[in-house]
């Protein structure tokens, strides 16, 4: 057919002629797209005789594999020459050296539960632990918190629905679980993740706590302020660490403090940031954990490892701990 061959001759020039992939589409469309030449012809088929057809539809099909095979070529032409300019332009000093993997390092956070750990350890503390999601029971009556108490509208936070538990709003229950399988003398820390609804400069609705027990016979308030006080002078290395004992209320401990240390702010003003709450434990608590309170006291205090890092290390954000920016946690490998 002759005006299929020269379909096919127009259709070299054009894609000859194509310096880029679009210009090359655009040539492609006026043979190949729905108005294209060879489109055209392939419609025009049903007009021809029956014993016609088959003939030419096979001459049009065979035009169309030419076109397309021309088409294919030039493609592949612009694109290894668009491939060769890239890499002039782009080119790879092989003399410069690697950038390597730097190391990495432990979260400010855990480094600094480490050291809690291993300062309270030396104090005859050892390391309890406990699960995350409670129940009911165990992080809030056993407690002293009862359901209508008002102490529980400051914690009563992140529920599993259409049950009675709660992530933990502290690590006491570790404390409650411990109790109940050990037998005094006890004397141990509980770390770990808490959850409340608190989201601020020196709040967040997930943080880490730290809380201490001991029940022993004879033990005293005394003795809470002297553990507390010896372990702030280890942790921060300073033996005139500034500590205040505030009379508070918690119920699960009578009586009750909370704990400020000195806090140096960036505006140079010197105040105080509240580091624990603590005090001497309930009769009605060490009940709750099988141990007769005629005969045994204890003392209990609970510290945000948060608030220990911000101020070892002079942070006035906690929000800083979690937003996972590798320049800021970089200063801590």
């Amino acid at each position: 057919m002759k005006e299929l061959e020269q379909i096919i001759s127009a259709a070299r020039e054009d894609f000859a002629a194509a310096a880029s992939v679009a210009d090359l589409e655009q040539a492609k469309s006026r043979f190949l797209g729905k108005s294209g030449s060879l489109t055209g012809l392939l419609k025009g088929l049903g007009k021809l005789a029956a014993d016609e057809r088959p003939q030419a539809g096979a001459t049009i099909n065979e035009g169309k594999a030419r076109v397309e095979s021309l088409l294919r070529a030039r493609l592949d032409e612009i694109l290894a020459r668009e491939l060769e300019s890239r890499l002039a332009g782009e080119a790879i000093d092989v003399t410069l050296p690697g950038r390597g993997q730097r190391p990495g390092g432990l979260h400010p956070i855990a480094r600094v539960q480490e050291q809690v750990e291993r300062l309270f350890r030396t104090m005859g503390f050892s390391v309890a632990d406990g699960p995350e999601i409670e129940d009911d029971e165990h992080n809030f009556t056993a407690l002293r918190m009862f359901p209508d108490h008002p102490s529980r509208s400051m914690q009563d936070t992140f529920y599993i629905e259409g049950s009675d538990k709660v992530l933990r709003t502290q690590t006491s229950p570790v404390q409650i679980r411990y109790m109940k399988s050990h037998a005094p003398p006890i004397r141990i820390i509980c770390p770990g993740r808490v959850y409340r609804k608190d989201h601020d400069a020196t709040h967040s609705p997930m943080f880490h706590q730290v809380e201490g027990l001991w029940v022993e016979e004879g033990v005293s308030l005394a003795d809470l302020k002297g553990t507390v006080t010896q372990f702030c002078r280890a942790f921060f290395e300073r033996d005139d660490i500034g500590l205040r004992f505030r009379p508070s209320y918690f119920p699960f401990v009578e009586p009750g403090v909370e704990i400020d240390m000195e806090w140096s702010r960036k505006d140079g003003e010197v105040t105080y940031l509240e580091i624990a709450g603590a005090g001497v434990v309930h009769p009605d608590v060490l009940r709750n954990g099988g141990i007769d309170p005629e005969k045994y006291s204890g003392f209990a205090f609970g510290m945000g490892l948060d608030r220990l890092a911000m101020l070892k290390y002079g942070v006035d954000d906690l929000r800083l701990f979690f937003e996972n920016d590798l320049k800021f946690l970089a200063q801590f490998r």
